[in-house]
Parts: C-alpha cells; sequence; structure tokens
C-alpha cells in the first residue's frame, strides 16, 4: 500500500486519462470517476513517463535514476517527492492515504439515507424550475421524430431503452422512448438496469437508498430490493457505492419524475460488465454470479408480471479518439456509417427477442464497438424472453470533435 515495502505504490488503474484542454498546460489530465477525490492533476508531458514507475514493481531509486538521466542533474530529490506526494494527496495512488479516504467515502454512503443527485447542474438545471423548463423543451415533438402513434402499439408496454448519455445530447432518442409510455403507467413500479459504468462484473449493484433530484425524492421498494438481493446471493452487492456516482440511473430517474411526480416506485439496479461471457466465449449465465442475478430477476418479472416496467439506461457503441481508436469519428460519417450497420444487426436481434444472437454479435472482436449497454440489453432479453422490441430511434452524437456514442430509443411490448 506504500513505500514501506520498498516499492512505490500503484497508479489507481480506475482512473480517468485525457488530454489536457488547457492550451497553456499542455499534458495529461487525470481525474477520479468515483469521486473518492475531487483533485484533477495536470501531468506535464515532460513527466509523464514517470507514472510508468507507479506500477507496484518499481521503487523509488528506479524513479530517481529515471529523472537522473532525463533531466542531467543529480538534485532530483524534490522533483520526486512533489510528483508522489501531488498523486498521493490527490487520492490517486494506491497507498494508504487513498484506502482511508475510500473507506470513508463508502461509509458515507451506507449510512446516507438519500441517494443525493451527483450531476444536477452539470447534466441538468440543478434548480426545479429550471430542469421544468428544460424537460417541457426535451419532451416537445420535433418533424424528424419517428417514433410509434399510440394507436398503432402492439401490446402492452413491458419495458423501454432510454440513453443514459447526458440528455442535451440524447434528446431525441430519450423523447421516443418515455413517449411510450402513458399516465397509466404511473401505477407501476419502475426497475431500472442501468449500465454500472464502475461496479463489480456479472453482478448487480442495489441500494435501499431513495433518489433525489431537483424534482424531489422518490421512493426505492425496499421488498423488491430486499428479495432481490436474498436471491442474488453473491451475484449481488447491496449499498454498492457506484450508485452514488452513476448517472445512468439517475437521468432515468429524472426523466420518470417529470413525467410521472416524484411519488413513483423505483427499484434501482446496476447491471455489471458481463466480463467473462466476453472474453473466455461463453454465455453471460455460465458464471456463477451472472446467472445469480439473471436468475433474481427472472423469478422478480415472473412473480410481478405487469405490476413492474422495465427502464434501462443504456448507451451502445464509443468510438474515436476519447475510447482509444486510431480514427477520430464523426457522427454518421466514414468509419460511423459502418458502425451504423452494426449496430442495427445487433438492434435486429434485440427487437427479435434473440439474446443468443445479440450476444454472439457482441463478442465480435471482443466487442470492438465498446457497447457499454450490452449487460442490461442482455439481462432484458433473458427476463422477458417473450417480449419484442421496436426501435424508435436510432441516434449518434459527437461527444467531442474525435468522438462519437451511439443510443437509441425503444419499446418493448407483449407479443
Amino acid at each position: 500500500m506504500s513505500e514501506q515495502n520498498g516499492f512505490l505504490p500503484r497508479l489507481r488503474p480506475t482512473l480517468d486519462f485525457m488530454p489536457s484542454p488547457i492550451e497553456e498546460r499542455p499534458g495529461l489530465v487525470l481525474r477520479d470517476p468515483f469521486q473518492f477525490s475531487k483533485q484533477t492533476l495536470i501531468i506535464p508531458p515532460q513527466l509523464l513517463p514517470c507514472l510508468e514507475f507507479y506500477d507496484g514493481t518499481h521503487t523509488p531509486l528506479d524513479l530517481r535514476e529515471f529523472l537522473v538521466r532525463m533531466t542531467g542533474d543529480l538534485q532530483v530529490g524534490a522533483m520526486q517527492d512533489h510528483l508522489t506526494g501531488a498523486l498521493s494527496q490527490a487520492g490517486f495512488l494506491e497507498d494508504d492515504t487513498f484506502a482511508r479516504t475510500k473507506e470513508e467515502a463508502e461509509r458515507a454512503f451506507a449510512a446516507a439515507p438519500q441517494r443525493q443527485a451527483a450531476h444536477a447542474g452539470s447534466g441538468y438545471p440543478d434548480e426545479a424550475a429550471d430542469l421544468t423548463e428544460v424537460m417541457r423543451e426535451y419532451m416537445k415533438p420535433d418533424g424528424d421524430d419517428h417514433g410509434e402513434e399510440p394507436a398503432s402499439r402492439t401490446g402492452r408496454t413491458l419495458a423501454i431503452a432510454a440513453p443514459h448519455v447526458s440528455p442535451f445530447g440524447g434528446v431525441e432518442a430519450y423523447r421516443a422512448a418515455y413517449s411510450a409510455l402513458d399516465p397509466s403507467d404511473a401505477e407501476r413500479t419502475f426497475v431500472v438496469l442501468g449500465t454500472s459504468h464502475y461496479g463489480q462484473p456479472e453482478r448487480l449493484g442495489l441500494t435501499r437508498k431513495s433518489f433525489v433530484t431537483p424534482f424531489g425524492e422518490t421512493a426505492t421498494d425496499l421488498g423488491i430490493v430486499e428479495a432481490l438481493a436474498r436471491n442474488a446471493g453473491p451475484g449481488a452487492v447491496m449499498e454498492d457505492y457506484c450508485h452514488a456516482v452513476e448517472h445512468s440511473i439517475e437521468f432515468q430517474v429524472v426523466y420518470l419524475q417529470h413525467l410521472f411526480g416524484p411519488r413513483i416506485k423505483v427499484v434501482p439496479v446496476l447491471c455489471g460488465a458481463f466480463a467473462h461471457g466476453l472474453y473466455e466465449s461463453h454465455l453471460p449465465e455460465q458464471n456463477e454470479e451472472a446467472r445469480r442475478a439473471l436468475g433474481a430477476l427472472s423469478e422478480l418479472a415472473a412473480r410481478e408480471g405487469d405490476r413492474l416496467l422495465w427502464v434501462l439506461g443504456v448507451d451502445m457503441a464509443h468510438m474515436g479518439r476519447r475510447y482509444g481508436d486510431s480514427f477520430e469519428a464523426e457522427a454518421g460519417k466514414g468509419e460511423m456509417e459502418r458502425v451504423t450497420e452494426r449496430d442495427l444487426a445487433r438492434i435486429a436481434r434485440i427487437e427479435a427477442g434473440d439474446a443468443a444472437g445479440f450476444w454472439e454479435l457482441v463478442k465480435e472482436n471482443q466487442d470492438d464497438l465498446k457497447w457499454c449497454g450490452s449487460a442490461p440489453i442482455y439481462t432484458l432479453l433473458k427476463i422477458l424472453p417473450a417480449a419484442r422490441a421496436r426501435v424508435l430511434r436510432y441516434q449518434q452524437w459527437n461527444i467531442d470533435e474525435a468522438s462519437v456514442v451511439s443510443f437509441a430509443g425503444m419499446r418493448f411490448h407483449s407479443s
């Protein structure tokens, strides 16, 4: 955990790394998506090679020798101490400082009675009046909408899939998904299956906490949460700290509150990635934890039936420089035209209710499309095997100048 064992502590692998957007301060920006630390650091270009020494296998002497060679100066002690100290104080090293910070944050979340809004003021307005105005604008239909008319719908709505990208980036897809709901749905309990970007693979992240947004407080159905925890056993993590920072469920709660008010009931469930199913060439349920998780949700769906309405918070492909690709991605153009074809092939398997066929496409090249929503989607296909879906709006959005995220608004119905 520290230099007491003779080695430099390891740089946390869960940090976000991105080029500095500040022209006068070039380098690499380090930030903590878990928000154990609120700090950001910019490592200047000349010091970037030093980060490789924070891997748990190099000693302070190794780093000192490198700095001496790099600078031609024997007096590098202060530089080395400053770099290690800055990384440690920011909570970016796997050392005693970070262990204490992490333990305190997780204990505070577990003890808190509510899950406070983490993205109000950034992903959406933090004042109720402003949020109401923005949401009304988001839900206002325009001439490009291709959603279903209520009279043309097949069967009752069992579930919807909406993006979890920032609402201002996915307006059309969000609107298409939530327009599939009607006032009578307010009496149902909304089981929100969100992508767990930071949680344990093959497991469900559960919480008993109510969700607070500028619209008010929405209660979590404690009976269902407790039943899921019992039945999933090792396939679930209770009071998963990831809920504290995750946006994939928070954005769905905001939309549901806008439509029906805060006095609804939700069951917030984070779906960890099916990593074994992706990298070991088998179906997700061949992993014991994933099998228990899917079994618990299937039992819930069978027991509660139409009293539940399932809501997916899922994005699809992540392409371009931000996501490690060598090309600059532009929505709907160039390489993204091929991505559209491959996305639609996967969507066709979803529409047909073909879980195994969908997973075969996800596994291609170990999911080089980087669909972060594949686990919640596969989960829904397994627990509602008779459901069929219709894509209402497919969309691509440039999250920055060189990177694109794709997503869709979908409605799942009884066949």
